[in-house]
């Protein structure tokens, strides 16, 4: 049977049925969306990855109960991502891993890497100030690109709520960015003042 070409729905029910080619299917078609999901929300790539593997565990644990035609698979899947982020970030933090370091793309200069990654870093520690929901919301909308009302019910609040809380994460996050920006040019005007480069 072509598993590639089947529906999240009938591949749910055969992982149900102890399927792991429908299983595979479902991890390859699905787990960069969860990773990307919980990169946005958790403290680092190891967490990240982490809530991935746990996301997964509990679609295979609960794959039997899984009732088609009652809420889309991806909704389902968001949902359990999303609740598994804020478990994690509730629990007492046990120590920091140290995270191993992204390849870099060999097109770009390194100024424009290091301009890139410099980005990058300074909306991830605003990201990783807003409140959990907040993030959780962000996330699914701007960076996943999940409509409102998907995201409000992977969420589990009203349409009205969501936006509620994209417009506070929003000028938060804003709000972050910009003072980490201005930070960030004390902080080079003071190394080129005394003669260090950052």
């Amino acid at each position: 049977m072509q598993f590639e070409s089947i529906s999240d729905d009938i591949l749910v029910e055969k992982v149900g049925g102890g399927d792991r080619q429908a299983a595979s299917v479902l991890v390859r078609r699905h787990s960069q969306r969860v990773l990307n999901i919980a990169r946005r929300m958790m403290v680092n790539e190891a967490e990240a990855e982490d809530v991935t593997q746990d996301v997964f565990l509990k679609v295979w644990k609960s794959a039997a109960k899984w009732e088609s035609g009652k809420a889309k698979f991806t909704t389902w899947l968001h949902r359990v991502t999303v609740n598994t982020c804020l478990d994690r970030l509730r629990k007492p933090k046990m120590g920091n891993v140290d995270t191993v370091p992204e390849v870099a793309d060999e097109s770009e200069t390194p100024a424009q890497r290091l301009e890139a990654e410099s980005r990058s870093e300074l909306l991830k520690r605003a990201m990783e100030q807003l409140p959990d929901r907040q993030r959780a919301a962000l996330s699914l909308c701007y960076f996943e690109e999940i409509s409102n009302i998907e995201a409000a019910e992977v969420m589990e609040v009203s349409v009205d709520a969501l936006e509620s809380l994209l417009s506070r994460g929003r000028r938060k996050l804003k709000e972050l960015l910009q003072m980490d920006r201005e930070e960030l040019l004390v902080s080079n005007a003071q190394g080129r003042a005394t003669g260090f480069d950052g």
